[in-house]
């Protein structure tokens, strides 16, 4: 054999320095056929087209960098390199970076957290907490040298200067953010304020991205105290707009939803007084009339004034009672000597009949007297307390025998 050979290893040592020196930083698309997420933080899948397939793995390293899922039958983008593991001579797709095909990761990314925490329950509109009508205390949770939080606090200072307001500052962007977010959240939930309000002025969606990370919506759905989630501009729509208990456009926009304007306040409870004003006005008017109604009923129905009248009307009433009996006394004088003698006359037949009457009854009283009615030798027999006759007593039998001065009691020794 005319031909040098070589060991199975050089041959592959060969085609491993060939195989990545060729094929290095290259772009591959294609479905994703299968996809394992390993403990060790590697993801292990393969992508095929209609004829073939290749193997890939993603370390830990650059998975930690990839802000979405991936998913078997995904349509990706994979950017990396050819390797050869020269043991077992076989060759797979090292990625560093990937990409959905025809969308951004980001909106990928967003899409299936959106999905995933929609059905975990995070959007329900039952389980938001309702903003307090009166706000006394309220947690800003934002850079603390942000436009932001400057546009916030001067809407504050316009609309209701006498709320409290605490600032919880925190990172809103970059890769330490989302993390940082979270804890100023459990931080501010821990404050007893009325509401938290958290979110960051505008900017791209890698800027705002802190806002659609996953442990920034568990710390928003975990809150006891109200949030409201006010990021970027009105077009913007982060997953924490979903999960917080309200949404706002903008950080001054949600100042204004939520805080009342010192200036309509003020108007109304200047139109208040002047409607309480007006009201005890017409109400002290009322009471004054009912005052005066009252004092003229009690002047009439005063007991000093009532003697005063009684006074005079018995003063009248005397000269009235004076006046008629001088008319009678004078027009019955001359019937006097004529009305004595008829008056004599009948007192005198009445004493006769009177007389004649007693006479009478002393008569029918005599006659009805029991001791003159009952004769000698003639007594009224009677048993416990009963009048019978005295056939009727038997042998032993106790009876009383009474006439009008005497009462015996008896006992029957023999009958005949």
């Amino acid at each position: 054999m005319s031909q040098s050979m070589m060991s199975v290893s050089s041959l592959n040592t060969k085609i491993k320095s060939l195989l990545e020196a060729t094929f290095m930083h290259i772009l591959v698309e294609g479905e994703v056929a299968s996809v394992t997420y390993h403990t060790s933080g590697h993801i292990y899948f393969s992508i095929k087209d209609q004829q073939s397939s290749i193997k890939c793995v993603m370390w830990r390293s650059s998975v930690s960098k990839l802000k979405f899922r991936i998913e078997k039958g995904m349509h990706i983008v994979i950017e990396g390199s050819i390797g050869v593991y020269t043991p077992r001579g076989e060759y797979q797709f090292y990625a560093v970076h990937v990409e959905p095909y025809g969308k951004g990761a980001l909106a990928l990314a967003y899409e299936q957290l959106k999905e995933r925490l929609k059905e975990k329950g995070y959007f329900d509109a039952q389980r938001k907490k309702p903003i307090p009508k009166h706000i006394r205390k309220i947690a800003l949770v934002t850079a603390k040298e942000s436009a932001a939080l400057h546009d916030m606090l001067k809407i504050i200072e316009h609309r209701w200067p006498l709320l409290e307001v605490v600032i919880v500052d925190t990172l809103v962007q970059g890769d330490e953010a989302a993390a940082q977010i979270a804890h100023a959240l459990h931080y501010a939930d821990s404050l007893s304020v009325d509401v938290v309000v958290v979110g960051r002025g505008g900017g791209s969606a890698e800027d705002l991205w802190s806002f659609n990370e996953e442990m920034v919506a568990d710390a928003l759905f975990t809150m006891q105290t109200p949030v409201v989630s006010a990021v970027g501009h009105e077009v913007d729509v982060m997953i924490s707009d979903f999960v917080a208990d309200l949404r706002a456009p903008t950080p001054s926009a949600a100042m204004e939803m939520i805080l009342p304007d010192m200036r309509e306040i003020l108007y109304t409870l200047n139109e208040l007084v002047e409607r309480f004003t007006y009201a005890m006005n017409q109400k002290l008017q009322h009471l004054v009339r009912e005052l005066k109604h009252t004092e003229e009923i009690l002047l009439r129905s005063s007991p000093s004034r009532q003697l005063k009248e009684t006074q005079i009307e018995f003063i009248r009433l005397e000269e009235e009672f004076k006046r008629i009996m001088t008319y009678k006394l004078e027009r019955f004088s001359s019937l006097l000597p004529e009305m004595y003698t008829k008056y004599r006359q009948n007192l005198v037949f009445i004493l006769e009949q009177k007389n004649q009457y007693l006479e009478y009854m002393d008569k029918k009283l005599k006659m009805n007297d029991p001791k003159l009615q009952c004769r000698k030798g003639w007594a009224q027999i009677s048993a416990e307390e009963k009048t019978i006759e005295l056939s009727a007593i038997e042998v032993n039998q106790k009876f009383t025998v009474q006439d009008a001065e005497t009462r015996i009691e008896a006992l029957c020794l023999s009958k005949a």
